[in-house]
């Protein structure tokens, strides 16, 4: 691991970080570790990742992506979300290595230890860089956040819940509705 002598890490030192089964990411120059995800965490990840990318081999508009994928927001903003979308208007942005720059879409999905980091510190990462969509899912709960840039900022908070009978939608992604019931089963 390397030593950090100046007060904030960047993408360089990123890429030093040991491959320890950890998620290592920089937010504002700060490194941030968690644990591995636990099987619920994994489930609805893989669950959401097969209806999106269903979704778009169908309709040909972007490219989905899984952790752990790097997007290099800034030199001192590195991040590996659960799942992130490029549209195919921006696909420039995807490069073998990592994206550079914000994708349309981030999806996390919180765990006890990442509750904080992704309602409140990636969440303002996000909008700060220009996320159009982030989705901010909770498998304890059976609910989702959903947040949309909406001029300089995300827009409040749409609650999605299983107990409503909810369902995903996006205008990033026209006609694409995922029910709450089939990412939490």
């Amino acid at each position: 691991m390397p030593t950090r002598l100046e007060s904030r890490w960047t993408y360089d030192d990123y890429l030093l970080f040991p491959e320890d089964g950890r998620r290592h990411e920089i937010v504002d120059g700060e490194h941030l570790v968690t644990p591995s995800p636990n099987t619920r965490h994994q489930a609805v990840s893989r669950n959401l990742l097969f209806a999106i990318e269903s979704f778009l081999r169908r309709n040909l508009i972007g490219k989905i992506y899984d952790a752990p994928f790097d997007v290099v927001l800034s030199e001192s903003d590195v991040v590996q979300p659960d799942l992130l979308v490029v549209l195919k208007e921006r696909s420039g942005i995807i490069t073998d290595k990592n994206v550079r720059g914000a994708p349309d879409l981030v999806v996390e999905i919180v765990s006890e230890t990442t509750r904080r980091t992704d309602e409140i510190i990636k969440r303002k990462l996000y909008e700060r860089h220009g996320v159009r969509e982030y989705w901010i899912v909770d498998p304890e709960l059976e609910t989702a956040k959903v947040y949309r840039l909406a001029g300089e900022g995300f827009s409040p908070a749409k609650l999605l819940s299983l107990e409503a009978g909810d369902s995903f939608t996006s205008p990033l992604l026209p006609s694409l509705s995922i029910p709450l019931a089939e990412i939490f089963e």
